[in-house]
């Protein structure tokens, strides 16, 4: 039988273990309540609406979804969405790519990283259209 102390410290790692697992549950949880709070009025998952749609958003080249109607601003622009772009995008659109037209900022650093989370979960659809 283990000591009641090393059985406690054990008991305490395990659970700040699963802790650490759940965290990153949770900021996708909050992500995807963010989103549909603040993103799915202009944008879909799988569709292009008054934004182009979400899934496949990370990785992909800025204002390349086939059949959207970018700004050119966006249609010309070199960057991927990545982690830092996304960030800087939510941040300020048009202080990252000038000349677009997304008038919408998430000041809130937690709440960005939280919806950057959930944009992650979002793998690339098996249909053509995106490059």
């Amino acid at each position: 039988m283990l000591p009641t102390t090393r059985l406690l410290a054990l008991l305490s790692m395990a659970l700040l273990c699963a802790m650490a697992r759940a965290e990153p549950d949770r900021q996708v949880a909050e992500g995807q309540k963010l989103w549909q709070q603040r993103c799915a009025e202009c944008h879909a998952v799988d569709s292009n609406e008054t934004g182009p749609m979400h899934r496949g958003l990370v990785g992909r080249r800025v204002g390349s979804v086939k059949g959207y109607d970018y700004s050119p601003a966006l249609r010309q622009a070199k960057a991927r969405w990545d982690a830092a772009a996304l960030d800087r995008w939510l941040t300020d659109p048009e202080q990252f790519i000038p000349g677009q037209n997304m008038d919408f900022k998430v000041t809130d650093q937690a709440e960005r990283a939280a919806l950057i989370a959930y944009l992650n979960t979002l793998s690339a659809p098996q249909v053509a259209g995106v490059r």
